[in-house]
């Protein structure tokens, strides 16, 4: 998943190094627990030979659990076992398995919203892998970090947006699509992504190219707008303007400093 994904060209990986890229397939689970692993490895080895690693996102949830630290030491999914919890919930409706949660797992009962169908699946799931207990102690990254963050005008980060989207398609997102599918099918959750959806829709006949460009364009500013919501209320963050020249050097500073006055 190369052009939806906006993968760093592989002319631009040879010249610096890049890690977290094809790690897996996109019908192979990975979640943040897999993520976190994968960083931690990856920050020890570049710290122990005296390199900066700049971590660069994306989903504020991953960048947290490394960052920050996150309970994830064991994921308590199954796939099989949640096919079932959802074929249940389906055919019985939400009362049978709160019931079955309350009575069989009442630590994780106690800390699950049952109004929402959802997450008791997912309760009930990690009660079934793992047992009645709870997530285990955070982990993340011990070392010092310098949290910076780029706070780009409304209006440009819509137009960078709608810039980046019909890129993306001029480049080849509807081949890339059609190629993913024939090799592994509709299922993958991975082809929710933003724009995949879209290019599926346009080689099945439902959208044209422009309609899916605008579709993904809406998708992608609603995300920003999460990721933007999300990021305002993370603290410690020095927020900089990537209009100003001065900027890249500011960073620079910044991380020395933290990475010189460990946190």
């Amino acid at each position: 998943m190369d052009i939806g994904t906006g993968k760093v060209a592989r002319a631009d990986r040879e010249r610096l190094p890049h890690f977290g890229l094809d790690l897996v397939d996109p019908d192979e689970p990975f979640g943040v627990a897999d993520f976190v692993r994968h960083a931690l490895e990856t920050l020890a080895a570049c710290s122990s030979a005296g390199r900066p690693v700049i971590l660069v996102g994306g989903t504020g949830l991953y960048l947290r659990a490394v960052g920050r630290g996150l309970p994830i030491g064991e994921t308590g999914h199954d796939p099989a076992i949640r096919e079932r919890l959802e074929a249940r919930l389906a055919e019985e409706g939400i009362h049978e398995l709160v019931a079955e949660l309350k009575d069989g797992a009442p630590l994780l009962a106690s800390r699950t919203d049952m109004t929402n169908p959802r997450r008791v699946v997912r309760a009930l799931e990690r009660a079934l892998v793992v047992g009645d207990r709870p997530p285990a102690a955070p982990t993340g990254y011990d070392g010092s970090i310098a949290w910076i963050g780029l706070s780009v005008e409304t209006g440009a980060h819509r137009a960078a947006i709608g810039e980046r989207v019909g890129h993306q398609f001029a480049s080849g997102l509807l081949e890339e699509a059609s190629t993913l599918r024939a090799r592994f099918g509709d299922a993958p959750r991975a082809f929710s992504a933003v724009g995949y959806r879209e290019a599926f829709d346009v080689l099945d006949g439902h959208r044209s190219v422009d309609d899916a460009i605008e579709a993904t364009a809406q998708r992608t500013w609603a995300y920003a707008r999460r990721q933007r919501t999300w990021f305002r209320s993370e603290p410690g963050i020095t927020w900089l303007d990537p209009a100003d020249p001065a900027t890249s050097a500011r960073a620079i500073r910044e991380m020395r400093r933290l990475i010189a006055d460990p946190r």
